[in-house]
Formats: C-alpha cells, sequence, structure tokens
C-alpha cells in the first residue's frame, strides 16, 4: 500500500476527506480524489455541485473545514503555498479586467504580479491569435477576445498546474479547436490541466479523467470508458446491410436475443440496421452482423448521458 506521501509525490493535486462549510450549509462533504500530474482532469456537476468551492480551496483562497489538501506536493495553508501559487496559472469563467488598458498593457500588468518577465507577453499574444489587437483598449474585445487574453494571463510564467473555469465561453468553433490545439501543446511541456465545462461534448474525448459532483460530494470518477462501464448505459450499432442480406442479419440478431438477458432494440432504414443494445451484448451483436455488413459505427453512450445516469443514481441513494 502506497504511503499517503507517495501518492502525493505522484499526484498535482491530492485531497483527503475535505469538506466545507458556509455558516449551516455545507457546500462539500468528505471529498477524496487525486489529480496525476500531465493529466487533463474533467471536474463536472450542476449548479451548485460544488465545482466554484473546490477551484476556491485548491487554489488556495479558502481554506477546508476539515480534511487535507496538498497542490504541487504543498499544503495550501502552509506559508510556503504563497511561493507554490507562482506555478499555478487560472482562468475565471469571466475573465475582468482594465477595460482602459491595451491588451498588451494588461498582460505586462500580470506578468509583474506573477514577477514573469515582461519579454514572455509578447510570445503568449501570437500564441492566442491577439498579436494585431495587442494595441487596443480591451473594452473594444469581444467576449471571445477576453477570454483568449485570459487564457494568456493564465500560461504566463509556463504554469505546472492551470485552473480553467468554463474556458471556451464566447468562442467560436474555430477559437475552440485552436484553444485546445494550445493545451495540447501546454501538456506536452508536463503541465496539469484542471478544466471545468458545461459542454460536456467538448470535453468528452479530451480529458483524461473525470470527477463528478452531486450536492457537494463525489458522485463517480474515472475515464470516460470506466464510467460508461459504471452505469452500463446502452449503445448504438449501426451497420449497413445490402436489402438481400437483411433476413439473414435479422435472423443473427435472433440468436443473440436468445442468449441475453437485455433486450435488442433493432430498427431499420433502408439498407441502415441500428441495434440498441446493454454493453455485454456489444461484441455477439458484431460478431453477428460482421459477415454481412459493408460499414459499421458503433455509438456509445455520451458523456452528458453518463453525467445525467450517475446524477439521477446519485439522487435515489440520497
Amino acid at each position: 500500500m502506497k504511503s499517503l506521501h507517495a501518492e502525493t509525490a505522484m499526484s498535482a493535486i491530492c485531497l483527503r476527506g475535505v469538506s466545507h462549510h458556509f455558516g449551516d450549509f455545507t457546500a462539500l462533504q468528505e471529498v477524496s480524489f487525486d489529480i496525476g500530474r500531465g493529466q487533463m482532469f474533467g471536474l463536472i456537476g450542476h449548479n451548485g455541485a460544488g465545482k466554484s468551492t473546490l477551484f476556491k480551496l485548491m487554489l488556495g483562497l479558502l481554506r477546508p473545514a476539515s480534511g487535507s489538501l496538498q497542490v504541487l506536493g504543498q499544503d495550501t495553508g502552509a506559508a510556503a503555498f504563497r511561493q507554490t501559487r507562482r506555478q499555478i496559472g487560472y482562468l475565471p469563467e469571466n475573465f475582468v479586467t482594465y477595460d482602459n488598458l491595451s491588451g498588451a498593457e494588461v498582460l505586462q500588468l500580470f506578468a509583474d504580479l506573477k514577477q514573469v518577465p515582461r519579454r514572455a507577453c509578447a510570445d503568449l499574444l501570437d500564441l492566442v491569435g491577439l498579436t494585431a489587437a495587442a494595441g487596443r483598449h480591451v473594452q473594444t474585445y469581444s467576449k471571445g477576445m477576453r477570454q483568449r487574453l485570459g487564457l494568456a494571463q493564465a500560461l504566463l510564467g509556463e504554469p505546472q498546474l492551470i485552473f480553467l473555469d468554463e474556458p471556451t465561453n464566447g468562442l467560436d468553433p474555430q477559437g475552440i479547436a485552436d484553444f485546445y490545439a494550445i493545451l495540447d501543446s501546454v501538456r506536452a511541456r508536463g503541465a496539469t490541466i484542471v478544466i471545468t465545462s458545461h459542454i460536456l461534448a467538448e470535453i468528452q474525448e479530451r480529458v483524461d479523467h473525470l470527477l463528478i459532483m452531486h450536492g457537494g460530494r463525489v458522485a463517480a470518477q474515472g475515464t470516460l470508458a470506466q464510467l460508461r462501464q459504471g452505469m452500463a448505459l446502452p449503445l448504438t450499432v449501426v451497420v449497413t446491410v445490402a436489402a438481400p442480406q437483411q433476413a439473414q442479419a435479422l435472423a443473427a440478431l435472433a440468436a443473440v436475443q436468445a442468449g441475453s438477458r437485455e433486450t435488442l432494440n433493432v430498427s431499420t432504414q433502408g439498407d441502415r440496421l441500428s441495434v440498441r443494445c446493454a454493453p455485454a451484448d456489444k461484441m455477439a451483436v458484431l460478431s453477428a452482423l460482421l459477415p454481412m455488413a459493408s460499414d459499421v459505427a458503433v455509438h456509445e453512450s455520451t458523456l452528458e448521458q453518463v453525467f445525467l445516469g450517475y446524477g439521477a443514481a446519485y439522487a435515489h441513494v440520497h
């Protein structure tokens, strides 16, 4: 069994039994999880689930009422955490700054606050696509441009750990693609990224690990594959089968159904045959249909469906 010290050394963030209260309201209760170094970690939950409180605790802006919390190997309540904070970048949901300053001046201000050389600002403005607008006052920036400026300040000093709260607000599809390309380059140098977003389809294929919060507690955590397995939500297999072979395909599915405890829902539309089945039946369905299929697609449950499933299960238990 690993010691807590060993677990902490392997983790960028380590929480054990963390609870927090605002008066009589319990915002977090007995929350425990680890974020591995170099991970892209997704933190999701409904409004009021405790995500914002978690962010504030991990940033050292709040102290937990109970439990232990270490970030980059340092207790957030220790005096030395002030120095550790310089290795952390943060982009809040709404990046607010001085509208009467130019984009370049805003970034230079944050560089001074973080004790980062100002010469780093030009490269960061170029990285986020704001070089041409660097001399303009921020009050002329669109929401998307403000978010990109916010990302630039979060990346000042090449932080080891970056917190991103709803970071793609206001970005168009190209801007979102550019944003995640930047994050890929940041991860390539070993940085750990913690991201929260209500746009679950956007992050489901991009994060390594997910934590689902509900009512201030951890409802579930794991990779997307592990969360799907835990909920056992149905999936859909879609195959293209020529008309003369569809009767054979349906007979093969009937044989699968005879050996399954779950119901197969089969529908046809032209030469497309769709089978909605339990995950446990996926391979049997594929094996039955592949000899007749000219094309195959498997549609797993989405992160949104997984999230709603865990939310419903958690609410039923609690």
